[in-house]
């Protein structure tokens, strides 16, 4: 484990929220919040209310810029100017939500962080979970985990918490996508020799 838990958890659901602002939106309604939710296990305040929906909508570009100011759009390390600009949306948004970090030990989980209170709205808590995981890639000097899907016609977010740094594809779906592609490029090529 590169960091705590709670900090990767974090991650892969801010990537996942990211990533819900598809063609078509896979946040359209309550209803799909609600299962986003669930899914990631969100404890605390849920207004379920289209204004909710609409708040968590609108937080997702922000989020994403933070992976593309990670640098030349998260396939490398970024530069300092980089690093710089990550450091500023990650104070803004922890500002802007107003961010305290207190221990909280809940749902069968020990203790960790969190940086508002459990009745804080849900866009102020998903923005301030983000910005909190933000601080330790920042921190610890991982800005490179941070990635865009190498598929060609994907550019779905991820984070590659492997060993190596070896993640390229933001799922199964565009590894599998990505391995047929050189398969069939190896099938085409002219035989050496």
């Amino acid at each position: 484990m590169l960091f705590t838990h709670d900090t990767e958890l974090a991650l892969a659901s801010t990537a996942d929220l990211v990533n819900t602002a598809a063609d078509p939106d896979l946040l359209p309604d309550v209803g799909a919040l609600a299962a986003f939710l669930d899914r990631w296990e969100w404890s605390g305040r849920r207004d379920n209310d289209d204004a909710e929906v609409a708040a968590v909508r609108d937080l997702r570009p922000r989020l994403r810029r933070l992976w593309v100011e990670a640098g030349d759009g998260g396939q490398v390390a970024g530069s300092a100017a980089h690093k710089d600009t990550v450091v500023q949306l990650v104070n803004d948004l922890l500002a802007e939500y107003d961010a305290r970090p207190y221990l909280v030990s809940h749902d069968g989980w020990d203790y960790h962080l969190h940086a508002t209170s459990q009745d804080a709205p849900l866009v102020a808590r998903m923005a301030v979970e983000a910005g909190m995981a933000m601080a330790d890639m920042v921190r610890a000097d991982e800005l490179s985990r941070l990635r865009i899907c190498e598929m060609s016609d994907c550019d779905d977010v991820l984070v590659d918490l492997s060993r190596n740094r070896s993640k390229r594809y933001c799922g199964l779906g565009c590894t599998n996508r990505a391995a047929v592609h050189a398969y069939r490029a190896r099938k085409s090529a002219p035989p050496s020799g």
